[in-house]
């Protein structure tokens, strides 16, 4: 073997015989010790299970349960690569998803058995854990020892995690042995992980936030992780009191959902010491902070490892940080490669130049990323020009912090200005009568785009569209082309399973949906509601520009 902790597997193997409380969860606790041992029986399991002439690949269809950390460890062990496969895929999707990652064995529990009723899996032996078949499979195997395959090598398979697949089909990220260990140990050093640590892994496993960001750093620090097979809200704060848990990561929307429920004077009566993530925005985290009395710690890290951003002291509100070690990260234009201009800021903190500081994040420097699994396509596209290019939109300021203005296909141009959906959902944040907010373009009937947002009040509120109009007027960084002319109301925003907001559904639907829609009628100041006499009047005016395609 190469040097010390190089791989996942030997981070799993220095685990053997450590008999503190590896892993909580809600039917009991197991050591890591027993965790490691289970995990060996697994992976003797896989090695003979495993066709010789085939990808050692394995794909993982469950909840997070205690067998899904068990089988990345596994397979860490015997040199196979765990594709993450989500439970919310359907049909003809779900089994493109384990076939394309070319699985000979589908580990899944007999909730997720009706989603794989008529699919057409060939040469796919599926494990199905909850049941007396799979204990009787694993038996022989209970006392194997956590010997490492000879084939393990930092730079062997590891994960093939899918991307969101909003703009097009999933493509599987692959992430090796030795990235991981190394994203670990970072992430340990960074954020002072302990030993005597819980995590708890509330988003999905079939995610690589969960794995990267979670389940790697307490693997690498010997800490303890806690699980919960899905992430609920309403039970957090007790899930947190109940496992002892000290770290935990989010992302998309889940923090809002925290936030909507109930405060109790104990609020800030728990274990946590901070939360890692993304994309909760400055003004949920300074709420998350004051209720619970627990630092939310923004940071940035492209899914595929291509380039990263490090949140240190000083870092201005709204930024995420400077570059990450190494890389080379630039704000460029993606038509002319060029480098955009520094961003210029109001005394309120309103950009002023957004069409010109407002550009694509690139990394013109070495960095880790490791391909997609076939699909040569999708990796050139991402290493352009030997760059790699992150497909996220970011604004860099004087002092070379660097702010997230959303992805690329969340950028909107209202009468030829280019804005991001990010930097108006950060000020429509602060509204009180929203729990939620997310903002996305529609089709203007002329030219360019509208804005729209999907606005989720509090629980127990309905919308006032007085009130609304009324903050507008005093948020000093809106500028007036920020202003929604649409807003959906919902009763929940609508998600993806890793709890980022599904704004191609909501592009997609656009003004003509089932929710409640107010509108600010060409020349008025004020909101009403969104009329079918509305609508069609508005359709027509699509038609006579020709623009009612778009609508689609």
């Amino acid at each position: 073997m190469e040097s010390t902790d190089a791989t996942v597997a030997e981070l799993v193997q220095a685990r053997w015989g450590d008999h503190r409380t590896g892993l909580r969860h809600a039917g009991g606790e197991l050591s890591h010790h027993q965790m490691t041992a289970g995990a060996a029986a697994r992976a003797a399991l896989l090695a003979d299970l495993l066709p010789r002439h085939a990808a050692p690949h394995i794909g993982v269809l469950l909840d997070n349960t205690p067998e899904y950390p068990l089988w990345l460890s596994a397979a860490a062990l015997a040199g196979a690569a765990v594709a993450g496969i989500n439970p919310t895929r359907r049909g003809p999707e779900l089994a493109r998803d384990i076939l394309h990652t070319d699985c000979t064995v589908l580990v899944t529990e007999r909730a997720h058995l009706p989603l794989l009723d008529g699919l057409e899996l060939p040469g796919v032996r599926t494990l199905v854990t909850d049941t007396e078949d799979y204990a009787h499979l694993l038996a022989p195997y209970a006392d194997a020892e956590p010997d490492i395959a000879r084939t393990v090598r930092p730079g062997s398979r590891m994960l093939l995690y899918f991307t969101s697949g909003s703009t097009g089909t999933p493509k599987a990220a692959i992430c090796s042995q030795g990235r991981l260990a190394a994203a670990g140990r970072s992430l340990v050093a960074h954020f002072g992980v302990r030993a005597e640590d819980t995590h708890y892994i509330c988003m999905p496993m079939f995610h690589g936030n969960a794995v990267i960001a979670d389940w790697a750093p307490a693997l690498a620090a010997g800490a303890g992780v806690a699980l919960r097979a899905r992430f609920s809200a309403s039970r957090f704060l007790s899930d947190v009191r109940e496992f002892g848990a000290t770290y935990f990561t989010y992302v998309g929307r889940a923090v809002q959902y925290v936030l909507a429920t109930p405060e109790h004077p104990d609020d800030r009566d728990n274990p946590l010491r901070m939360g890692f993530g993304t994309e909760a925005g400055a003004v949920d985290a300074a709420r998350f902070e004051e209720r619970f009395g627990v630092r939310l710690v923004e940071g940035y890290g492209s899914s595929e490892g291509g380039a990263a951003i490090q949140r240190t002291p000083g870092t201005p509100q709204g930024a995420i940080g400077r570059a990450a070690p190494g890389d080379d990260l630039a704000v460029v234009d993606p038509g002319t490669r060029r480098e955009c201009e520094a961003a210029r800021f109001t005394s309120s903190g309103r950009l002023l130049n957004g069409e010109a500081a407002i550009g694509e994040l690139v990394n013109r420097g070495p960095n880790p990323f490791e391909g997609y699994w076939r699909n040569e396509a999708a990796q050139a596209e991402r290493r352009r020009d030997g760059w790699y290019w992150t497909g996220d939109l970011f604004y860099r300021d004087t002092a070379g912090y660097l702010y997230f203005a959303g992805r690329t296909d969340d950028r909107l141009r209202v009468d030829s200005e280019n804005l991001a959906a990010a930097m108006i959902e950060n000020i429509l944040a602060r509204y009180e009568g929203a729990a939620a907010v997310a903002v996305y373009a529609v089709p203007d009937p002329v030219s360019g785009d509208q804005v729209m947002a999907a606005l989720s009040p509090p629980p127990d509120t309905s919308f006032d569209p007085l009130a609304f109009a009324e903050f507008l007027l005093t948020q000093p960084d809106l500028g007036t082309k920020m202003t929604p002319r649409f807003v959906r109301v919902v009763r929940r925003m609508p998600v993806t399973a890793t709890n980022k907001v599904a704004r191609g559904a909501l592009r997609r639907e656009g003004f003509r949906c089932a929710d409640p829609v107010w509108w600010r009628p060409p020349g008025a100041s004020v909101y009403e509601p969104l009329t079918p006499s509305d609508v069609t009047d508005l359709l027509g005016r699509y038609r006579a520009q020709g623009r009612d395609s778009l609508l689609a």
